[in-house]
C-alpha cells in the first residue's frame, strides 16, 4: 500500500505539469488579455478608439513608454517560457498569485468567495445523499412496483430539467408572486443586527430557493445507482442462505446486503464531499446574486485575469487528484477483497 500511494504521488507531479501547461499555452493564443483591455481604456480615455474593442490593434493614439510599462505592469514583458517557469515557482512554494484588476492575492479571493460556494455545495451533497440513498433502497426492495415507476419519472424529470430553468421558475412564482422567498442575497441587509437564533432563520430562508434549484436534478443519478447495486446483491447467493437459515428480511437487507451494495456510494464520498466545497455554479449564482466561486471564475476568464484562472485551476486540479487517490483507497477500506500490492 505504501508504495502505492507514493507512485500515485509522484504521478500527480507530471499531470498536474500538463494541465497548467495545456492552459498556458491555449491563453497565449486568446485574443484580448489585460494590456489590450488597458490600451482600450486608455484610446477611450484620449477620445481615440473604440471603447468595446479588445482586439490589439498596435500603440495607436498610446504613449509607447505607457505601453510599456503597462506589458511590466502585468509580466507580459518577459517571454512566455520565462513567465510560465516564474508561475510553476510560485505554485510551488503555494503562491496562487495576485489578480490583474482586483488588486489582490488570488488566495484572498478565494477564501473570501468560499462561503457561498460551500452553502451551495455542501446542502446539495447532504440533502442529495440523505434523499436519494434510502430512495435507491426502496426503489430496489420495490423494483417493478408503481412506486418504483413513479419515483423513477419524478427523478428523471428532476434530472431534466435544467437548474437555472427551475430557479427562474421558483423566482417567479415563490419570489415574486407569493413573496415567501427573497430574491436574491445569501443574508439581510440587516444581518448584523440579528440574535443566532434569527440569523440561522434568515440564512434558511435565503439559501432555500438556490438549493432546491440545484439539488433536485441531483437526485437520480444517486438513487439510480443505489437502486441498481442492491438489485445486483439481493440476487446473489448469500443472500439466499441468509434468507434459508430463517434471518429476517430486514435484517438480510440492512446487515449483509447494505454492506456491500454501498460500496459504489462510500468510495465515491470522499470527492464528492469535497467537491461540494468548492461547487460553483455561475447561472444559478447569477439569477439569486450570489457572489461565489462560479462568479469569479466567469468574471476572471472574461476580463482575462490569468493569474486568478491559472491559481484557481492549479488548487482545484491539485485537490481534485488527491480527493481521488483517497476515493480509491476506500475500495480498499470498504472491501477487503481488493488490494493495490
Amino acid at each position: 500500500m505504501f508504495w502505492y500511494i507514493l507512485k500515485r504521488l509522484l504521478l500527480m507531479v507530471p499531470t498536474l505539469f500538463g494541465v497548467l501547461l495545456l492552459t498556458f499555452v491555449v491563453i497565449q493564443f486568446v485574443p484580448g488579455g489585460p494590456v489590450e483591455q488597458y490600451l482600450a481604456e486608455a484610446r477611450a480615455g484620449t477620445g481615440g478608439g473604440d471603447t468595446g474593442a479588445l482586439a490589439y490593434r498596435g500603440a495607436q493614439g498610446v504613449d509607447p513608454k505607457r505601453l510599456e510599462q503597462a506589458k511590466a505592469l502585468y509580466g507580459f514583458d518577459k517571454p512566455p517560457a520565462e513567465r510560465f517557469w516564474q508561475m510553476l515557482g510560485q505554485f510551488a512554494r503555494f503562491d496562487l498569485g495576485k489578480s490583474f484588476f482586483h488588486n489582490r492575492d488570488v488566495a484572498g479571493l478565494i477564501w473570501e468567495k468560499l462561503p457561498v460556494s460551500m452553502s451551495l455545495g455542501l446542502w446539495t451533497f447532504f440533502i442529495s445523499y440523505l434523499v436519494a440513498v434510502p430512495l435507491g433502497v426502496a426503489k430496489a426492495v420495490r423494483a417493478g412496483s408503481r412506486f418504483d415507476l413513479v419515483t423513477t419519472g419524478l427523478v428523471m424529470l428532476g434530472y431534466a430539467i435544467p437548474g437555472f430553468v427551475l430557479g427562474v421558475a421558483l423566482l417567479v412564482i415563490f419570489g415574486g408572486q407569493l413573496q415567501w422567498f427573497p430574491l436574491r442575497g445569501l443574508t439581510s441587509a440587516n444581518w448584523d443586527e440579528l440574535s443566532w437564533g434569527a440569523r440561522v432563520v434568515d440564512y434558511l430562508w435565503h439559501i432555500t430557493l438556490p438549493v432546491t434549484s440545484m439539488v433536485l436534478g441531483s437526485f437520480a443519478v444517486t438513487s439510480m445507482l443505489t437502486k441498481n447495486a442492491f438489485l445486483e446483491e439481493i440476487r446473489k447467493q448469500y443472500v439466499l442462505t441468509a434468507r434459508a437459515k430463517g434471518l429476517s428480511e430486514t435484517r438480510v437487507l440492512w446487515t449483509h446486503v447494505m454492506r456491500n451494495a454501498l460500496i459504489p456510494i462510500v468510495t465515491g464520498f470522499p470527492a464528492a464531499f469535497i467537491g461540494a466545497f468548492f461547487t460553483g455554479s455561475l447561472l444559478i449564482e447569477t439569477l439569486f446574486s450570489l457572489d461565489g466561486m462560479g462568479l469569479l471564475g466567469f468574471e476572471s476568464v472574461i476580463r482575462r485575469d490569468y493569474p486568478v484562472v491559472m491559481g484557481t485551476l492549479y488548487l482545484f486540479t491539485l485537490i481534485g487528484l488527491v480527493t481521488k487517490l483517497v476515493s480509491d483507497l476506500c475500495y480498499a477500506w470498504v472491501d477487503p477483497r481488493v488490494k493495490f500490492d
